[in-house]
């Protein structure tokens, strides 16, 4: 099933995308209204409202190189930050270029959107609290990345994680190909059979001490081949399996 958010009446509202159609429903899970809306004609909003979003840094060894922070040995444990509720951003949306950065990066991946309270987690548990996946984009002011204490500005600035264009709720995380392109010139490309840490690990990890509500978001980190954005750019991530999200840079 592909779950949708999208814009009507100037309000967020959730459907089931079947085929070309949404079929409108009363919140994120529930019945269907009886109204229906054309693809073609609707504003998708990100596939989210989350009470938080918690992403997953240094995940691919080959990223962990291309940063430099290739120090000895894996991570014992995933890397986290966190970006506010403040951060999502529309697929097909532009988001501008920060003014206050000279180094704005793509960071394209997998998430995950939450279906059911989550705490303690066991790794038998783990899939069954996901509501569905989709394409994620972790922009980074990458200058403020260095000085910031803890990448506020560098990563949770306002409309830093574009998501979309949906949720798909059957779908297997273990190994699909992520894809990121600018300008139709590809930029990343790696598997989620390559993270250090996979979705079960991470969440079993993170519901250990923060509780997952439905809604939140997980970022499940970026393959390597990161880099600088240009005003005008247009950025797609794609995930085998789930879709394109596409980003303008203003």
């Amino acid at each position: 099933m592909l779950i949708v958010r999208v814009e009507q009446r100037g309000a967020a509202q959730w459907g089931v995308l079947e085929g070309e159609t949404i079929h409108l429903t009363r919140g994120l899970t529930g019945p269907r209204t009886g109204e229906t809306l054309a693809l073609s004609e609707a504003r998708l909003l990100a596939p989210a409202e989350p009470s938080k979003i918690v992403c997953v840094g240094r995940n691919y060894l080959d990223h962990i190189r291309e940063l430099g922070n290739d120090t000895g040995d894996l991570p014992a444990e995933p890397g986290i930050f966190l970006k506010g509720p403040n951060a999502l951003a529309e697929p097909g949306g532009t988001v501008e270029y920060p003014s206050w950065s000279e180094n704005f990066h793509f960071e394209g991946e997998l998430a995950l959107v939450i279906g059911q309270r989550a705490r303690n987690l066991k790794a038998d548990e783990a899939l069954g609290a996901v509501l569905g996946y989709t394409c994620g984009l972790d922009l980074t002011a990458r200058d403020r990345q260095k000085t910031d204490l803890q990448w506020f500005r560098a990563k949770a600035a306002d409309r830093f994680c574009p998501l979309g264009p949906w949720l798909v709720t059957q779908f297997d995380p273990s190994d699909v190909r992520v894809q990121t392109r600018v300008n139709g010139e590809p930029r990343q490309d790696g598997r989620t059979s390559h993270m250090i840490f996979d979705v079960v690990q991470i969440l079993t990890y993170l519901t250990r001490f923060v509780t997952l509500e439905p809604g939140d978001v997980v970022l499940t980190g970026t393959p390597e081949g990161v880099g600088p954005l240009q005003r005008g750019d247009r950025v797609e991530v794609e995930v085998d399996g789930i879709g394109v999200l596409e980003t303008f840079i203003g």
